[in-house]
């Protein structure tokens, strides 16, 4: 979809995007690289595509849609041939029961396009507008099933030898063209069209299992025979330039693949176990945009906290939670944001998983003598405005990571703790002065990632005592009261206030009046239903900001408990809380929430 420049200044003005200066730098921008101003505003993260394409879709009145390629259809994505559906980007993503066809462009003004699909789909049409990456990872879900093709790729493999043979490989079986090749290629593919983020080649007794890790659940794809592990693995470490014939040790490598319309890196790590040789491969879509904070699961409260942090000059903002919680997707938001021409942002960073156009990535190495505390003091002489260490796990780090917040930096890390109050202990332990910890954290933010719940395979439900007094325990919530405030968050949600976003008009707040309990009504997986109940994941969060009391508290020694009690008096949102909020707003499930926080 090619937007004027008139019209995406307008859209850039009115959203409050950008102020009169940048604009100015744009137009100077755009006249200097000859480019359109869409395609500027959109490298310098003023604003994403999504963001572009829902706002275009507002001012023209064609509804915006954000397609889910797994759920697609066959049956349905076929009415339209595969080179025309490519010819003309567009995707047929439904049929409801009226025979009306539900059909995503990218350009709803191209008349030549959909004359065509008229006269090829009849014309109840209803035409809606998506962006651009969005419609050709839809268009990738053309390619047939996984298994069949896997089945057919095995059984013409004439180079694999026999499992009884000894554990040699031969050249043959791994070159390019071989089946092993194109059985590496059908696996990574598949776990991109279906959303993983990890694939785990696991060897057993009498085969070996496939399986995806898709919005944090390990599933089992498929099973191979224990034939091909040898040259399976092989052929993963010729990609990502490890050593063949070392199987007695775990290694670690990364090679870069182009699948459909994205490119991605694969972060490979290889382990000997009983059975074999076990290979895990992270996905990294290079291809993706930042996300926003608001789609990422900010509002309220944590939103306007976090955005406050943001405008500061100088100090540390940290993110903790266990690994998988999505901490490295929000730094990349935020640092995607930040990243502009007069900005100079470098980061330490073990692994560098999101590359960011603009921004000095640097990737820990601890053999080259290149670790997080070596780094950030080289970052240091290089004149950074905004630094990003990817976790704090000694003395030395923290304490330069503390110099340089007080010194006039910006900077971002991760720890690990449970949740935010526990943070700031944290960095006392590690030996950093309290009066210190004080004057430079801005705020702490602490997550988790919960499954979002699929609209049209949930129903609401009124919970009955006993799950009741479940969510009293397990929530903290002991008097009416807390019960009020959370009940005031979530009707403020829906009311339309910071980040609620389309999904504030779904769920309790609709149907209740302020008097009533704010757990009078949840939402579950209905019943036998088919299709998928999950779809994506959104965070859950609570933000600690800084004040004056706080600080007293840090000074003093107090412990994490007194921290956080206090940070609720101040109107901190628990993780709990959110996550209790998006279950009332339909968002996720009670389980889903209960299940990460579990460990608290």
């Amino acid at each position: 979809m090619r937007i004027n420049d008139a019209l995406v200044l307008d859209l850039l003005r009115t959203n409050n995007k950008v102020n009169e200066e940048q604009i100015r730098i744009l137009l100077d921008q755009q006249r200097t690289e000859k480019k359109p101003l869409q395609d500027i505003a959109l490298a310098n993260n003023i604003i994403t595509e999504k963001e572009l394409t829902e706002e275009y879709a507002a001012r023209t009145e064609v509804p915006f849609v954000e397609i889910i390629p797994r759920n697609l259809r066959k049956d349905v994505l076929k009415l339209i041939p595969e080179r025309i559906a490519r010819q003309y980007n567009v995707v047929l993503f439904d049929v409801r029961e009226d025979g009306s066809k539900l059909l995503a462009m990218e350009d709803p003004d191209d008349v030549q396009a959909l004359n065509f699909l008229q006269k090829q789909l009849g014309i109840n049409i209803r035409v809606y507008v998506a962006t651009r990456s969005n419609i050709l990872s839809a268009l990738d879900q053309y390619r047939g099933n996984i298994s069949s093709e896997l089945t057919q790729v095995i059984a013409s493999d004439k180079t694999t030898a026999p499992e009884e043979a000894e554990e040699e490989v031969r050249e043959e079986e791994i070159a390019e063209n071989s089946p092993t090749a194109q059985t590496v290629n059908l696996i990574i593919e598949d776990a991109i069209k279906q959303g993983a983020s990890d694939i785990h080649i696991e060897p057993r007794d009498d085969f070996v299992s496939i399986r995806y890790r898709i919005d944090g659940q390990l599933k089992e794809i498929n099973k191979l025979p224990k034939k091909v592990l040898l040259a399976l693995v092989s052929r993963i470490k010729i990609l990502s330039n490890l050593k063949i014939d070392e199987r007695r040790a775990p290694q670690d490598g990364r090679f870069k693949a182009n699948f459909g319309s994205g490119q991605y890196a694969l972060r490979v790590s290889t382990l000997p176990i009983v059975e074999g040789e076990k290979v895990a491969m992270r996905i990294l879509n290079e291809s993706s945009k930042a996300s926003a904070l608001a789609e990422l699961g900010f509002w309220g409260v944590n939103l306007q906290r976090l955005e406050y942090s943001l405008t500061r000059p100088h100090g540390m903002i940290l993110f903790t939670g266990p690994t998988g919680s999505g901490k490295s997707t929000s730094l990349f938001s935020i640092l995607s944001r930040l990243n502009q021409p007069g900005v100079n942002i470098s980061t330490v960073e073990d692994p560098v998983e999101y590359k960011i156009p603009g921004v000095n990535q640097v990737q820990v190495n601890p053999l080259a003598g290149m670790t997080f505390a070596n780094g950030l003091r080289a970052l240091l002489r290089q004149d950074p405005n905004i630094i990003m260490v990817g976790e704090i796990r000694d003395s030395e780090t923290a304490n330069l990571a503390v110099q340089a917040a007080l010194t006039g930096h910006l900077v971002f890390s991760t720890l690990h703790t449970n949740n935010a109050a526990t943070c700031l202990p944290r960095l006392l332990d590690m030996g950093v002065e309290p009066f210190l910890i004080a004057s430079t954290v801005r705020a702490v933010v602490a997550q988790r990632l919960v499954r979002k719940l699929v609209p049209e395979n949930a129903e609401s439900y009124k919970p009955d005592e006993i799950t009741i007094k479940r969510i009293e325990s397990a929530f903290g919530i002991t008097n009416d009261e807390v019960m009020r405030r959370v009940h005031q968050l979530e009707l403020e949600a829906i009311k339309g206030h910071v980040g609620a976003g389309a999904t504030g008009k779904v769920g309790l707040g609709t149907e209740t009046s302020t008097t009533e309990s704010s757990i009078e009504r949840l939402w579950r997986i209905k019943e036998n239903v088919g299709g998928v109940s999950f779809r994506g994941r959104l965070g859950i969060y609570e933000v600690l900001a800084m004040s004056t009391e706080i600080q007293k508290l840090i000074t003093a020694g107090s412990p994490s408990e007194a921290i956080q009690d206090l940070a609720i008096k101040e109107g901190m949102i628990t993780m709990q809380t959110d996550g209790l909020i998006k279950s009332l707003r339909g968002q996720t499930t009670l389980e889903e929430v209960m299940r990460v926080t579990s460990e608290r």
